[in-house]
This record gives C-alpha cells, sequence and structure tokens, in this order.
C-alpha cells in the first residue's frame, strides 16, 4: 500500500528567507517554482535526494505554529545523513544555530536538532 513519503508541505511567513534557507543552506535542488497571482502565494517545489519532497509555500498573514510547548500534530522533520557532526558543522558556517548532539537512547545513533526561519524542528539523524 504505502511505498514512502512523497512530500512534506511548509507554509513559511517570509518566502526569500525559507527559500534561501532551504536551497542555500540545506542543498536542496529546486523542481519548480510557481507565484499564485491569485492567492499572493508562492509554492516551491525541492528534491530531496532520496526522492521525496518538501513543498514550500508563502500565504498573507499565516498564522503561528504553535511549537512549544509541544503542540499536537507534526513534531518535526528528520532528515537522515552520513555524519551528523560534518553536517551539524556545515549548517552552523552557514550562520544557523544547532543544538548539541545527542544520543538516541534506543539506536545508539547521533541526532541534533536546529529550527528553519519559522522555528519549524528539524533534525538530522546518523543513519547506519
Amino acid at each position: 500500500m504505502l511505498k514512502r513519503l512523497h512530500h512534506a508541505a511548509i507554509i513559511c511567513s517570509d518566502y526569500a528567507a525559507s527559500r534561501r534557507f532551504y536551497v542555500e543552506v540545506l542543498g536542496l535542488r529546486v523542481i519548480a517554482e510557481h507565484h499564485r497571482a491569485a492567492r499572493d502565494s508562492w509554492k516551491l517545489d525541492l528534491a530531496l535526494p532520496d526522492g521525496g519532497q518538501i513543498e514550500l509555500f508563502s500565504f498573507p498573514d499565516p498564522p503561528p505554529r504553535a511549537s512549544y510547548p509541544e503542540a499536537c500534530g507534526l513534531r518535526h522533520l528528520c532528515f537522515a545523513v552520513d555524519d551528523v557532526a560534518a553536517c551539524k558543522r556545515e549548517i552552523e558556517a552557514r550562520g544557523v544555530a544547532v543544538q548539541e548532539i545527542r544520543i538516541d537512547e534506543y539506536t545508539g545513533r547521533r541526532f541534533v536538532f536546529f529550527s528553519d526561519p519559522d522555528g519549524l524542528p528539524l533534525e538530522l539523524y546518523e543513519a547506519g
């Protein structure tokens, strides 16, 4: 039935800042970019290395995301990486604050959290 995650959709408050973050900081490739004039909205399709996608949307005056304390709903997006420490250094070198590396108590793998320009929690998890 289900094969894989096709895409995650993110609504941002500042399209230019979020586009720069996902394309220049995280290095995602642009598949397509469309301005939807009737909705005063941008839609940016970004490719993940495994074939999945992130859809980045802008809308005028979106309501803030409830995050802290933890809110019901999507908690965070997680990206598999080969080397968490190397990715952490690379993202920090691009001006992004990244938390300290932690160890998953169940798998023994390293992971770390950081946020996109709107505070959406993102995770890097060391794949095996």
